[in-house]
């Protein structure tokens, strides 16, 4: 599998995805800068989380305006697979990748620690190695991760299954109180229509090894190098 994280002004996760991707894939992940207008060809493209543009606008505001976001549209659009992590996920649907908008968080207040994930879907290249109900545990650090989304669109992400992954309690339950952020129906990630592009509050990347608190992340990427390679 060929990857490439894209690097925006103000992406503080980039490295973090870039060994995250190595340790699974055992060769170099390649890194493009957002001025960049084209894409050597990849298996996957990861649009990193952190602070693009300083967010002085609005989350993924200005980066989804980046001369290589018009090349990972037309990739995603070819079938590309796109993964989008906390300001990646923003910058996704800045774009119009993915249905939707992240709003501030309910409590008005950066959230820093882990939070636990049921899976909802395994119909993706993304969530292929886990099961169905599984609860994973991964961290987030974010200040605008509340998904919003109007009636209809949140039928269509049930009906066509595209919810990836729920904020959960460790027993699985989708409660309110396991909500950190007031995001509609617990949403923590969602699917494009033909499941090839995923946008996700968590980090993975960040829970790659019993090291960094939790392994968690690394099943993401090791599923990704076998549906890819």
């Amino acid at each position: 599998m060929k990857a490439a994280v894209i690097v925006f002004p103000g992406s503080n996760c980039d490295r973090d995805v870039k060994v995250a991707l190595e340790a699974s894939m055992g060769h170099d992940a390649l890194m493009v800068w957002h001025r960049e207008t084209d894409l050597p060809p990849v298996d996957l493209i990861v649009v990193p989380g952190g602070f693009s543009y300083g967010d002085y606008l609005r989350c993924g505001a200005m980066a989804a305006h980046s001369p290589i976001m018009q090349a990972v549209k037309a990739r995603a659009d070819a079938g590309v697979a796109v993964l989008g992590i906390c300001n990646g996920f923003q910058i996704l649907t800045e774009t119009g990748m993915l249905p939707g908008a992240l709003m501030r968080n309910a409590g008005l207040k950066f959230i820093c620690r882990d939070v636990d994930l049921r899976v909802e879907t395994v119909d993706s290249p993304f969530t292929r190695c886990y099961r169905a109900g599984d609860v994973i545990r991964l961290p987030i650090a974010h200040a605008e991760g509340n998904y919003v989304a109007d009636a209809e669109t949140k039928k269509r992400l049930e009906g066509e299954g595209r919810i990836a992954l729920r904020y959960a309690s460790a027993a699985g339950k989708v409660t309110p109180e396991a909500n950190p952020n007031g995001a509609l129906d617990n949403i923590a990630g969602i699917l494009s229509p033909n499941r090839r592009v995923l946008g996700l509050m968590p980090h993975p990347e960040r829970a790659i090894a019993p090291e960094l608190g939790g392994s968690d992340g690394k099943i993401m990427f090791d599923g990704l190098v076998e549906a890819l390679s």
